[in-house]
């Protein structure tokens, strides 16, 4: 077993105010593994942006501002964290939910979004 030593005890993370938290079998169970890259980064978004219920009311316009992505990867992403069961939305307000016993890997048809169908629609054409 490896020992474990603070590096920098002047440096130790506290929680001050609002708090935020990812369990460790997010890494551990595969989760990480399972998503794409913007589901990654969406995904810690509203894990940092929730209060301790796992709220947030970030608009989609400010959302895809702070990550650099379109709308239209937004509402795919937004979509696919659904359908992977990570996240609830209301149309107004996340929620990160508890994690489900473990990843889903393979996302239901009906977890497309528009723009996804636009562009296969597109490439058939």
């Amino acid at each position: 077993m490896i020992k474990k030593r603070v590096l920098e005890p002047t440096r130790v993370r506290r929680v001050n105010g609002s708090f935020s938290f990812i369990p460790h079998c997010f890494l551990s169970d595969g989760f990480w593994a399972s998503l794409n890259q913007h589901e990654l980064v969406l995904y810690l978004f509203l894990v940092l942006a929730s209060d301790k219920r796992g709220l947030s009311y970030y608009s989609s316009k400010r959302i895809c501002s702070l990550l650099g992505i379109s709308h239209d990867e937004y509402i795919t992403t937004r979509d696919r964290l659904i359908a992977r069961d990570l996240i609830a939305f209301n149309g107004t307000i996340f929620q990160v939910l508890e994690l489900p016993a473990r990843p889903i890997i393979e996302l239901p048809k009906t977890a497309r979004s528009l723009a996804e169908l636009i562009n296969q629609v597109v490439k058939e054409v």
